[in-house]
């Protein structure tokens, strides 16, 4: 098989690697791809967003099938575009991928539905949103409804701090994203990514995730599209069971009642509370960086699955996983996520490859000259296996000490909470 993966960073990365991995693969492209991706697959200079050149090349090239990781492409309705055309994609239709395109449809298919997640209004001007926020108190959630590159969550402790969210939110700050907000019930506990593939009926779950939003130390700082993610995580069996049974299934049902079938990757960010889990968000495709470590820990071929998911029989697909801990650690260029600082050099990257059971995805790299350079927020995936979280963490570790980037940084404390 030919297979494109659509994407530049640390997911698509992942995807790439892991899909040229597979026996049944003579050869992966991926568009545009960056100077990590250029050692697994072979990169074409055609944007993720430049939906007649990407049909055209598929058309040229004979792609049997092309894998959309980002968000952007799939609410766009890349996917529509190319399945018009002929030809076979993974990841969810532009009426489907609404689920990551609008938190207010979201919420409103859970109120329907009876899915548990946190209490919430939908606002499209800053007087009402501003009342609602002094009426119930803080802590409280101030959400960009569309797409914000993970950054459109304000967790606000104070008043001051939420009324700043909603002014930003509506002055612009997010483009076309925030012109209709959501406003949230705080909820405590412990968060998780949970994954699903799914093919409009039928649902397969993956292992999960844990991620870190925050860009500091001790979960401090803003929220980004994420430093870090280990594997396995808090979602025991009977929490998995009933993400399924109250979540997971209820939607599928639910969307292709509506006429918007979902198939492909479903993630749904949960909270861990003491009433039992609760969604926070769903995206439409693989968590970035969580994806890097479920990768790691991928013990069958992924392709038949992707495959079975575009074709509606996911039910006759099973899926194994090692029995060993993932993790995976985001290096950044400094000044994310606010202003990134482009251009740097990074050296090391060999040395730090090395180390056993290190596997570096880049998110945001260019090669100039042979020299790799910082060309994005989130630059660098390192992600290490293990025995247990601690041999993992330990590896992953060990390779970012051999990376020698002045201008990049990581958060020290991916994983370290759960383990004492």
């Amino acid at each position: 098989m030919r297979i494109l993966v659509v994407g530049s960073g640390g997911r698509e990365h992942a995807l790439a690697w892991t899909i040229a991995n597979s026996p049944l693969v003579e050869r992966v492209y991926c568009a545009p791809g960056n100077a990590g991706i250029a050692e697994d697959a072979e990169c074409v200079g055609i944007d993720a967003m430049d939906f007649p050149e990407i049909v055209a090349f598929c058309k040229r090239e004979a792609i049997d099938l092309v894998v959309v990781g980002p968000e952007a492409p799939l609410v766009g309705g890349l996917v529509d575009e190319l399945e018009a055309n002929g030809i076979a994609a993974f990841g969810p239709s532009k009426a489907a991928a609404v689920l990551e395109g609008s938190k207010g449809f979201v919420k409103d298919l859970c109120a329907r539905e009876n899915i548990p997640t946190a209490a919430y209004g939908r606002f499209s001007d800053s007087g009402t949103a501003k009342a609602h926020v002094a009426a119930r108190g803080t802590p409280i959630v101030v959400k960009a409804d569309g797409l914000a590159a993970g950054k459109g969550v304000v967790v606000a402790t104070t008043m001051a701090e939420a009324n700043e969210a909603i002014d930003a939110a509506f002055n612009g700050r997010f483009g076309a994203a925030g012109t209709e907000i959501v406003v949230e019930e705080f909820l405590a506990g412990e968060e998780a990514s949970f994954f699903a593939l799914c093919d409009g009926e039928h649902a397969l779950p993956l292992v999960a995730a844990q991620d870190h939003k925050r860009v500091g130390d001790g979960d401090t700082g803003p929220n980004t599209g994420g430093m870090g993610a280990y594997s396995p995580c808090a979602v025991t069996p009977a929490v998995a069971g009933e993400v399924m049974e109250r979540m997971i299934l209820p939607t599928l049902r639910a969307m292709a009642r509506a006429g918007r079938p979902f198939k492909g990757a479903l993630y749904a960010g949960l909270m861990l509370t003491e009433a039992g889990p609760k969604l926070i968000e769903y995206n439409c495709r693989f968590g970035d960086p969580e994806c890097q470590a479920l990768m790691r820990r991928l013990q069958s071929d992924l392709v038949p699955a992707l495959l079975a998911t575009r074709d509606s029989i996911l039910n006759r697909v099973d899926l194994r996983w090692y029995d060993t801990a993932s993790i995976c650690v985001v290096v950044a260029a400094n000044g994310y996520p606010d202003a990134p600082q482009r251009g740097s050099e990074i050296r090391g990257l060999a040395a730090a490859g090395a180390e056993p059971d290190v596997k570096i995805f880049h998110a945001g790299t260019r090669a100039d000259s042979g020299r790799i350079l910082a060309d994005g927020g989130r630059v660098l995936g390192v992600t290490a296996t293990g025995k247990d979280l601690a041999a993992a963490r330990a590896r992953a570790y060990r390779a970012i000490d051999k990376i020698d980037w002045p201008g990049g940084f990581c958060r020290r404390d991916i994983g370290k909470r759960v383990l004492g």
